[in-house]
């Protein structure tokens, strides 16, 4: 990747304030059809940008690129470029352990995994730069070195970054083998029904807004999501929040998030997903607790480390912001 400006000139397209318009016809693969019309775009950026949500049939986001081409005119955003190489910055860090081969971090909320457009500065990567040096596997490439699994800016938690190409190879197949244990604590809206549960379904980019994702009947990835309600607040027979454990099967863009608002349940706090007010007393105890978040927290990780074979297991405490309001929903 560059610093300079993509080459917007292709035969057959129209440049709109960023966008790339291009009309397809029916049939084939969507993003095998934009590759042969856009042919300065890989068919791997152009999958990159589907699950962004940029690239769009008119006027609707076109949520997974293995679809079957319809005909019409296509727009593909193109974001504005990220430096090629994130800047060490002398960011503190919470290490819970580090070897020659990896690193876990506690990460606090409010701080994005990598440079991104809105993010290019003051994240984790920047400060792991500063803290390992060039000692960050490269597999992932200039602008998320190390960086194997992501969680969301405004989630806080456990993460593992490589160090080295080998540890990046075993933990991600790891990850692609579901071979991790991961558990997250969410703090919701209401208590989901039953206590004890299994949310499966397909999450997709939202169809309607690009920010968001969404259940799909079809299409999507297949995610999958345990959860069990630890600790409800207020009337037994109709709880106003819970405290919920989330163990993962899967690991897809905001899919607790998605998994959990489907329930009628979403995470206090969450700007994205959270739709419907919650009581007036938990209001008030968010105000209280100063979350400006999403209460969820990635509290449980678990591998075996992928060079020596050890099992490992980190958990870290709620973040001060959760764990007050925890305390003040328990008055309720």
């Amino acid at each position: 990747m560059t610093s300079e400006p993509e080459d917007l000139e292709a035969e057959g397209a129209e440049d709109l304030f960023g966008l790339r318009v291009v009309a397809l016809e029916a049939g084939g693969r969507v993003d095998k059809a934009l590759a042969a019309a856009l042919p300065e775009f890989s068919r791997a950026r152009l999958q990159a940008l589907i699950a962004e949500g940029r690239v769009s049939r008119d006027g609707t986001a076109v949520a997974d690129g293995s679809a079957r081409a319809v005909a019409g005119d296509y727009r593909v955003e193109i974001p504005p470029p990220v430096a090629a190489e994130p800047q060490p910055e002398d960011i503190p860090l919470v290490v819970l352990f580090e070897d020659a081969h990896l690193i876990v971090i506690d990460k606090p909320p409010g701080v994005a995994m990598h440079p991104a457009p809105g993010s290019e500065s003051g994240t984790l990567v920047n400060a792991l730069l500063h803290h390992c040096g060039d000692s960050l596997s490269g597999i992932g490439g200039v602008a998320r070195p190390g960086i194997v699994h992501r969680i969301d800016k405004d989630t806080s938690g456990v993460v593992v970054v490589a160090k080295t190409d080998a540890a990046h190879q075993g933990l991600s197949a790891l990850f692609a083998a579901h071979d991790i244990d991961r558990v997250y604590v969410a703090l919701t809206r209401g208590a989901p029904s039953p206590i004890r549960g299994t949310i499966e379904g397909a999450i997709a980019r939202s169809t309607s807004d690009r920010k968001k994702m969404a259940l799909v009947k079809t299409g999507g990835r297949h995610a999958v999501t345990h959860y069990t309600v630890v600790r409800t607040f207020g009337p037994v027979e109709r709880p106003l929040a819970a405290r919920v454990a989330c163990r993962l099967e899967t690991g897809r863009t905001h899919q607790i998030r998605v998994h959990l608002a489907s329930k009628g349940s979403p995470c206090l706090g969450d700007p994205t997903y959270g739709s419907g007010s919650p009581a007036q007393p938990v209001k008030d105890a968010i105000a209280a607790a100063g979350l400006k978040r999403q209460a969820l927290h990635a509290a449980v990780l678990g591998f075996v480390h992928p060079i020596t074979g050890e099992t490992m297991r980190f958990e870290s405490p709620l973040p001060e912001d959760m764990a007050r309001l925890e305390q003040l929903l328990g008055r309720l």
